[in-house]
């Protein structure tokens, strides 16, 4: 997560670390009911995606200043317990339109990040996504991709989005690959944009369109 006031998950970096091959996920969108009232979930094989909760931030800080974490987001400096609290109570205020977060947890209830919208164009049907997987036990096995094409499915088939895009760090190979299997393409490239690692590095922006999401989901489901 990043504490900036336009906050996003992940800096539109997702972490690369949980993703898989296996792009055809069936997503299912529900509600249940939790202390009394309708709460809505999309669901995918692996994960839930819920809205974000105070009770979150004890898991939040236990991997939020994780330099193995940070080194793919958009967080340089250490992040305090109160800025975190802070920027969950503005989350949950709702009031923000161009920005969406959420939290990831498997099906047994155990949290394991944040992915969210950012940049929410209506005009246009557009919005930046980023993810990160904070529990490093549960990298490499899957919850990330599940947790994108949760996502993905949302955003077109729910809140009829024509376009969804995200930046990343030329160094993030394995990343760059697990978005390319999620169906995102390379769109171009920011020379030497980011500072890291003793040296300058490419940011590259890479996208996916509503019709060949689904396209991608007909072939797997034939």
């Amino acid at each position: 997560m990043h504490p900036a006031v336009n906050r996003k998950i992940g800096g539109s970096n997702p972490s690369t670390p949980g993703f898989s091959n296996d792009p055809g996920i069936e997503i299912q969108i529900y509600t249940i009911r939790s202390n009394q009232h309708e709460v809505i979930v999309m669901e995918g094989k692996k994960v839930r995606i819920r809205a974000i909760e105070k009770t979150d931030i004890d898991e939040i800080m236990k991997w939020i200043n994780d330099r193995e974490v940070m080194d793919n987001l958009l967080i340089r400096y250490p992040v305090s317990r109160y800025q975190e609290e802070k920027w969950i109570e503005k989350t949950l205020e709702g009031s923000d339109e161009r920005n969406k977060v959420f939290a990831i947890e498997t099906k047994e209830g155990v949290y394991l990040g944040g992915i969210g919208l950012h940049r929410l164009n209506w005009e246009n049907r557009n919005a930046e996504v980023g993810i990160v997987i904070g529990k490093k036990e549960y990298w490499n096995k899957g919850y990330g991709a599940d947790a994108m094409m949760a996502i993905l499915d949302f955003a077109f088939n729910r809140m009829n989005l024509h376009r969804v895009y995200l930046r990343v760090y030329d160094f993030n190979q394995r990343g760059i690959k697990s978005y390319e299997k999620c169906g995102f393409r390379k769109e171009g490239i920011s020379r030497e944009d980011l500072y890291a690692q003793g040296k300058y590095h490419d940011t590259i922006l890479m996208g996916i369109l509503k019709d060949e999401f689904e396209k991608m989901q007909k072939e797997s489901h034939p």
